[in-house]
């Protein structure tokens, strides 16, 4: 009987039950509980289950390029990342209200690290995310053009509650890079979020851009309104550099 009922419920895929179910079995914790108990037990248990699978599945689809949390952040007073700022933003307001965030500052500072982990803070609040390296991305979308696939990748852009575009402005902008930009960014405009990361300041991107029509027109969406971070300070990468050398001299 015991068997029989924990094959119905793997078949009905209900796996957080059975997992719970055959271990209370084994540790004889079902004879101490009431039918009320036992249900609401082996409900919560199911509950858990479907919530991590889902969290699995939004981070796999993310795609994200690092491993990050939020709880890791290092926020040095000479690195200009206000944490009352970083907790408000781990709310997903800002993803709700349909705003943009962009972060700026040098090479190596954690601009990536950061949007990961607000990325990774949103799939686990339940939205979907898409993290893309804004030159792959354009790459992607030049061969979608040739092979067919570029609306179905502009539509599995468009249905992510959150996207990430990662460094921006490393790569020339073209006609058809600007045409593929101008395209997202008008139909996520005041119906779902972004954060971009880049090297330059926001004052420099009109001339990354280019064509000046365009670039006011991407500008106005992406830029009106969206809360800034703006990182300073040494390279993290340089600082864990010259910690690892100094372990490794003692």
């Amino acid at each position: 009987m015991t068997q029989e009922t924990l094959e119905k419920l793997k078949k009905l895929r209900l796996l957080g039950m059975a997992r719970t179910y055959e271990t209370s079995l084994e540790n004889d914790k079902l004879l101490n509980l009431s039918a009320d108990e036992l249900i609401k037990m082996l409900v919560e248990a199911e509950w858990d289950d479907r919530l991590n699978r889902n969290i699995e599945r939004r981070l796999r689809n993310a795609k994200f390029r690092y491993q990050s949390c939020l709880e890791s952040i290092d926020y040095q007073a000479d690195r200009n990342l206000d944490k009352t700022q970083i907790m408000r933003f781990a709310e997903c307001t800002y993803i709700r209200k349909h705003e943009n965030i962009i972060i700026t500052g040098s090479t190596g500072i954690g601009k990536s690290y950061l949007s990961t982990a607000l990325g990774h803070q949103a799939c686990t609040l339940g939205f979907k995310v898409y993290y893309a390296n804004i030159g792959k991305l354009f790459s992607r979308l030049k061969m979608g053009k040739a092979d067919g696939s570029y609306i179905r990748e502009i539509s599995k852009i468009e249905h992510q509650d959150l996207l990430i575009l990662d460094d921006f402005g490393l790569v020339p902008i073209d006609s058809q890079n600007r045409a593929a930009l101008m395209e997202i960014v008008e139909d996520r405009h005041k119906k779902a979020s972004m954060i971009i990361t880049s090297q330059l300041p926001v004052n420099c991107w009109h001339e990354v851009i280019g064509e000046k029509t365009i670039a006011d027109a991407i500008l106005d969406r992406i830029v009106h309104d969206a809360h800034r971070v703006d990182l300073r300070g040494e390279s993290l990468r340089k600082t864990r550099d010259k910690q690892k050398n100094m372990e490794i001299m003692n």
